[in-house]
Protein backbone atom coordinates (compact mmCIF):
# COMPACT_ATOMS: atom_id res chain seq x y z
CA UNK A 1 0.00 0.00 0.00
CA UNK A 2 2.83 2.72 0.73
CA UNK A 3 5.04 1.19 -1.85
CA UNK A 4 4.38 3.86 -4.27
CA UNK A 5 5.37 6.65 -1.75
CA UNK A 6 8.56 5.37 -0.75
CA UNK A 7 10.41 7.25 -2.91
CA UNK A 8 9.07 10.57 -2.37
CA UNK A 9 9.45 9.63 1.26
CA UNK A 10 12.89 9.20 0.99
CA UNK A 11 13.54 11.97 -1.22
CA UNK A 12 11.69 13.88 1.65
CA UNK A 13 13.34 12.56 4.65
CA UNK A 14 16.60 15.52 4.63
CA UNK A 15 14.16 17.96 4.54
CA UNK A 16 11.93 16.73 6.77
CA UNK A 17 15.15 16.21 9.44
CA UNK A 18 15.62 19.75 9.34
CA UNK A 19 12.34 20.80 10.87
CA UNK A 20 11.64 21.47 14.20
CA UNK A 21 13.37 20.07 17.06
CA UNK A 22 16.00 19.11 14.65
CA UNK A 23 16.71 22.25 13.39
CA UNK A 24 20.27 23.53 14.19
CA UNK A 25 20.43 26.11 16.94
CA UNK A 26 22.84 28.73 16.22
CA UNK A 27 23.30 31.37 19.33
CA UNK A 28 25.63 34.20 19.22
CA UNK A 29 26.61 36.34 22.47
CA UNK A 30 27.21 39.93 22.51
CA UNK A 31 27.79 42.88 24.84
CA UNK A 32 29.47 40.90 26.98
CA UNK A 33 30.48 42.17 30.46
CA UNK A 34 30.88 41.92 34.36
CA UNK A 35 30.02 44.31 37.02
CA UNK A 36 33.01 45.22 39.09
CA UNK A 37 32.36 43.61 42.58
CA UNK A 38 32.21 45.58 46.23
CA UNK A 39 31.75 42.28 47.90
CA UNK A 40 32.47 38.61 46.99
CA UNK A 41 29.71 38.10 44.31
CA UNK A 42 29.42 39.39 41.04
CA UNK A 43 27.04 39.56 37.95
CA UNK A 44 28.14 39.23 34.34
CA UNK A 45 26.00 40.24 31.33
CA UNK A 46 25.22 39.90 27.45
CA UNK A 47 22.53 39.58 24.90
CA UNK A 48 22.13 36.11 23.50
CA UNK A 49 20.34 35.77 20.61
CA UNK A 50 19.48 32.45 18.92
CA UNK A 51 19.66 32.86 14.83
CA UNK A 52 18.58 29.21 14.12
CA UNK A 53 15.40 27.60 13.48
CA UNK A 54 15.32 25.58 16.47
CA UNK A 55 14.08 26.58 20.42
CA UNK A 56 17.09 26.56 22.81
CA UNK A 57 18.06 26.77 26.61
CA UNK A 58 21.10 28.15 28.72
CA UNK A 59 21.26 25.23 30.91
CA UNK A 60 24.58 26.48 32.47
CA UNK A 61 27.45 29.24 33.48
CA UNK A 62 30.86 28.57 34.60
CA UNK A 63 33.67 30.77 35.12
CA UNK A 64 37.10 30.29 37.28
CA UNK A 65 36.98 33.48 39.38
CA UNK A 66 34.17 31.62 41.32
CA UNK A 67 33.40 29.23 43.62
CA UNK A 68 29.59 28.90 42.12
CA UNK A 69 28.16 30.51 38.84
CA UNK A 70 24.65 30.70 38.40
CA UNK A 71 21.51 31.91 36.10
CA UNK A 72 19.48 34.41 37.44
CA UNK A 73 16.25 36.47 37.59
CA UNK A 74 15.55 39.10 39.55
CA UNK A 75 11.76 41.00 39.39
CA UNK A 76 10.23 43.47 41.69
CA UNK A 77 7.29 42.90 43.77
CA UNK A 78 5.93 46.37 44.96
CA UNK A 79 8.92 47.57 47.04
CA UNK A 80 10.87 44.23 47.62
CA UNK A 81 13.81 43.05 45.11
CA UNK A 82 13.35 38.95 44.52
CA UNK A 83 16.47 36.76 42.89
CA UNK A 84 15.88 33.68 42.01
CA UNK A 85 17.74 31.08 40.61
CA UNK A 86 16.68 29.44 37.40
CA UNK A 87 17.64 25.66 36.27
CA UNK A 88 17.42 26.86 32.40
CA UNK A 89 17.36 29.62 30.47
CA UNK A 90 14.62 30.10 27.60
CA UNK A 91 16.56 31.14 23.71
CA UNK A 92 13.63 30.86 21.17
CA UNK A 93 14.59 30.72 17.65
CA UNK A 94 14.85 33.97 16.15
CA UNK A 95 14.86 36.16 19.32
CA UNK A 96 17.32 37.61 21.36
CA UNK A 97 17.18 37.27 25.62
CA UNK A 98 18.88 40.41 27.14
CA UNK A 99 21.04 39.54 30.81
CA UNK A 100 20.89 43.28 31.93
CA UNK A 101 20.93 44.93 35.50
CA UNK A 102 17.95 44.76 37.28
CA UNK A 103 16.54 41.42 35.22
CA UNK A 104 18.38 38.38 34.31
CA UNK A 105 22.16 37.94 34.92
CA UNK A 106 24.65 35.45 35.34
CA UNK A 107 25.67 35.65 38.88
CA UNK A 108 29.51 35.16 40.32
CA UNK A 109 28.95 33.67 43.61
CA UNK A 110 32.21 33.29 46.17
CA UNK A 111 34.63 35.19 44.15
CA UNK A 112 37.94 34.24 44.51
CA UNK A 113 39.24 38.06 44.24
CA UNK A 114 37.44 41.44 43.63
CA UNK A 115 36.49 42.17 39.68
CA UNK A 116 38.27 44.80 39.36
CA UNK A 117 37.28 47.64 36.16
CA UNK A 118 39.18 47.33 33.45
CA UNK A 119 39.98 43.50 33.83
CA UNK A 120 38.26 40.48 31.89
CA UNK A 121 36.20 37.80 33.47
CA UNK A 122 36.07 34.34 31.61
CA UNK A 123 32.84 33.45 31.43
CA UNK A 124 31.46 29.86 29.65
CA UNK A 125 27.58 29.42 28.61
CA UNK A 126 26.82 26.29 27.87
CA UNK A 127 23.28 25.69 25.50
CA UNK A 128 21.51 22.34 25.33
CA UNK A 129 21.59 22.25 21.41
CA UNK A 130 24.87 24.82 20.59
CA UNK A 131 26.97 23.80 23.64
CA UNK A 132 29.84 25.86 24.79
CA UNK A 133 30.48 29.23 24.33
CA UNK A 134 33.99 30.51 25.71
CA UNK A 135 33.51 34.34 26.23
CA UNK A 136 35.46 37.62 27.87
CA UNK A 137 33.72 39.98 29.96
CA UNK A 138 35.09 43.46 30.29
CA UNK A 139 34.72 44.49 33.96
CA UNK A 140 32.77 47.80 33.75
CA UNK A 141 32.35 49.85 37.20
CA UNK A 142 30.46 49.06 40.09
CA UNK A 143 28.09 51.71 39.09
CA UNK A 144 27.41 51.03 35.79
CA UNK A 145 24.93 49.75 33.41
CA UNK A 146 27.37 48.36 30.76
CA UNK A 147 27.66 51.52 28.39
Amino acid sequence: MFRPLLPVLLMLAPLLASCGDNAPSEIAVSEVWARASVTNTGAAYAAIENRGGADDRLVEAMSPVAERVEIHDMTMDGMVMKMRRLDALPVKAGETVTLAPGGKHIMLIGLYGPLEEGASVPLTLVFEKAGRIELSAPVRPAGGTGH
